[in-house]
């Protein structure tokens, strides 16, 4: 009988890091699930009460249309098999009934800062997604924990996380931001704006002063607006149609084919101020630009997923090695 591996995605960025995954966990069977929980947090989803979260009908949807579209095997919400390993990208919450597997945790991308409510879930117990990605890591609950960078590994020690289950080895999707240069995105030579959720989220933002902002770095120059997918539309392109009437306004288009051709990209705490960094575009951040470039993802051609599962399986089949065991075996097979 094969051995069977459950992936559970999120949003768009999550599903398709799970599914490059499980395209290189030979000897496996694959089955995904869109993200839940199976508790008051996912009743709470089920009644429409968190859409604006990876766990709302809206991104549930998606990700199951991507599946389908994919013809990859479903299984919603680990209802139908058991597994030999779980993957997730997010460990801010962990579903009851994956609470004894083999748990395999992978960076998704930029984690939040850390606000009053990371302190309330570090030390007193508050929930983590109350935190948001700020507590990435922090359940413990996982086997190994892949992350982007040496620099997110540093952050990760530093936050709590046990150094002997994080193994850098990049992240899909961020991997090989030279891809992005060949794209059909019809401007070149102009100020991106990456706009972020904040406001769904329910997070203070002053949009208003972001807009003017952009506006001042511009200088000029086209300005082009890049909406969050969870943000709401018409909202957002009203206010950018009132303080900047001449700029472009863009919802479903990729944003990497963007930044790519873009000369300046302006953002608040979005993950694709790292494709502007790697592709050495000036970028704008609220976050520190030279803590950034610590914390950018490795560059490896587009190596992490397979790396990932390598990992994950030499785990698997030889549980009690050491990580610097487990990193000679990968050294000595690429030899």
């Amino acid at each position: 009988m094969r051995n069977k591996a459950l992936f559970i995605c999120g949003s768009m960025n999550q599903t398709t890091m799970m599914h490059k995954i499980s395209k290189h966990l030979l000897g496996f069977d694959s089955y995904f699930t869109p993200f839940y929980d199976d508790g008051t947090i996912g009743y709470l989803a089920e009644k429409g009460f968190l859409e604006f979260t990876i766990l709302g009908k809206k991104v549930r949807r998606k990700t199951e249309n991507y599946l389908i579209n994919n013809k990859l095997n479903i299984d919603p919400d680990k209802r139908n098999n058991e597994y030999d390993l779980v993957f997730t990208c997010s460990d801010l919450i962990i579903p009851h009934n994956i609470k004894h597997n083999k748990i395999i945790l992978v960076q998704e991308g930029m984690t939040d800062p850390e606000n009053l409510m990371y302190y309330f879930a570090k030390y007193f117990g508050f929930p983590r997604y109350l935190a948001s990605t700020s507590t990435t890591g922090l359940s413990d609950a996982y086997k190994l924990f892949f992350v982007a960078s040496e620099g997110y590994k540093n952050l990760f020690i530093k936050k709590g996380v046990n150094p002997d289950k994080i193994v850098v080895t990049g992240i899909p999707n961020f991997d090989n931001v030279n891809e992005f240069t060949e794209n059909d995105f019809p401007y070149k030579n102009f100020v991106l704006v990456a706009t972020s959720d904040s406001r769904e989220t329910f997070k203070y933002e002053n949009r208003k002063k972001f807009i003017l902002d952009a506006l001042e770095i511009a200088n000029g120059r086209r300005l082009i607006f890049k909406l969050h997918p969870n943000e709401n539309f018409n909202r957002a392109t009203k206010e950018i149609k009132k303080y900047a009437p001449d700029a472009l306004v863009y919802t479903d288009e990729n944003i990497n084919h963007m930044i790519a051709n873009c000369d300046v990209l302006i953002t608040k705490y979005s993950t694709v101020v790292y494709i502007g960094i790697a592709l050495g575009k000036e970028v704008h951040s609220y976050f520190d630009i030279n803590l950034l470039k610590e914390l950018t993802p490795i560059q490896n051609d587009g190596k992490s997923a397979e790396l990932i599962a390598l990992k994950s399986l030499e785990y698997f089949y030889s549980p009690n090695l050491s990580l610097e065991m487990k990193n000679l075996q990968l050294e000595l097979r690429k030899t």
